[in-house]
């Protein structure tokens, strides 16, 4: 028995949540095709899907709405936990600490059931972009804003973000690059929050973890890494001639590579749509071109395909969102697809326990302390 670095290849569970074929470039929650969702859906339509296994009536879907709408305002302990620790906090770190703390007030918190899970997964979903907006708001010296019910979820977390009724177009980007981002199979943040659930703790617990785990740059912090690199280049000419420099240094070029795709992620396609209508609206074309550049010299000269961090990148930064904000969106996304896996491993639970290889010494007999070299 040979171990698998990265467990790559390995089957670890069984899904009835999304379909990855990386071969064709495919992805699908619940069998309907990402291109599908992200031209139709709704972020709300989209995790009802995940959620219940269908896509919802307007009934269903009005229902899971005001669920989520109802519920995005933060309990007085929650907000003071938020307003203390702003300003000497990273965003990822706050969020992972509210995450767990919301536990403490939650009257589900100690059943497992799937009937408590979604409800303590609505309460998450809803409340978790209203301490992200807190958080940004406080460590910037502005008053946090209310939610506001007649808000979708996207175009309630611009507004409690920037202070503005956002356009339909911004309601709609940030809500289609949530669809995207809902789901991906076992990623490193999936895997951890079913780890977790595994052992039969609690929801708040599973979603811990995966924040937590969201937080390495290796997992979460792509699309970080991919605006300091547009930053840097601040020009357009100067793009292809960067990447060159870059790749003839065998660095790799953020945003561009996966694990499991051997194309271009389905999703940096819906992504790079939205970049470029956002540069047009917001006459911030520089980075949509500079992207279009590199992604072409990519291609080109390594045969490299962007994945969906590339396109995310001058998204998100078109949107008003700060950098070190970009992760925190992320996990505002997938929060639906976490809580989905944590209702599957409880609904068909077996604890994950994989096997070691062990490379360390051979058995060796004891020896007496004074008789150590």
């Amino acid at each position: 028995m040979f171990a698998k670095e990265g467990l790559e290849g390995v089957v670890a569970a069984r899904t009835g949540l999304s379909r990855i074929d990386g071969e064709k470039g495919f992805l699908g929650y619940r069998g309907y095709a990402i291109q599908d969702l992200a031209r139709h859906a709704t972020f709300e339509e989209a995790a009802h899907l995940l959620w219940y296994g269908e896509l919802p009536n307007r009934a269903l879907l009005d229902g899971t709405r005001r669920a989520l709408a109802s519920q995005r305002g933060l309990s007085p302990a929650i907000a003071d936990l938020v307003q203390r620790h702003a300003r000497d906090a990273s965003p990822m770190d706050l969020i992972r600490t509210a995450v767990s703390a919301m536990a403490i007030g939650d009257p589900d918190v100690h059943e497992s059931t799937r009937e408590a899970n979604l409800r303590k997964g609505a309460r998450l979903t809803a409340q978790l972009p209203t301490v992200v907006c807190m958080h940004e708001r406080v460590r910037k010296g502005k008053d946090p804003l209310r939610p506001d019910p007649a808000l979708g979820h996207a175009a309630n977390f611009l507004w409690m973000l920037h202070g503005r009724r956002p356009t339909d177009l911004e309601a709609r980007a940030l809500d289609v690059a949530m669809i995207l981002q809902l789901d991906h199979g076992l990623n490193a943040s999936t895997f951890a929050a079913r780890v977790t659930a595994g052992t039969m703790a609690d929801l708040h617990a599973a979603i811990t973890s995966a924040v937590g785990t969201l937080k390495g740059p290796l997992h979460g912090g792509a699309n970080h890494d991919v605006m300091v690199m547009l930053r840097t280049i601040d020009d357009v000419a100067r793009a292809a001639d960067h990447v060159r420099g870059q790749l003839e240094q065998k660095k790799k070029i953020p945003g561009f590579g996966h694990r499991v795709y051997k194309t271009i992620d389905p999703r940096a396609i819906h992504l790079r749509d939205l970049s470029a209508q956002l540069a047009q609206a917001t006459g911030q074309e520089k980075w949509y071109r500079m992207s279009m550049v590199i992604e072409a010299t990519c291609k080109e000269v390594k045969n490299l395909n962007a994945n969906v961090d590339f396109y995310a990148a001058s998204t998100y930064f078109m949107l008003g969102f700060d950098m070190d904000l970009f992760t925190p969106i992320f996990a505002c996304s997938r929060l639906p697809g976490w809580i989905a896996h944590v209702i599957e491993q409880h609904t068909d639970n077996r604890l994950i326990r994989p096997l070691e290889e062990y490379i360390g010494p051979p058995d060796r007999p004891w020896v007496e302390i004074d008789k150590r070299s």
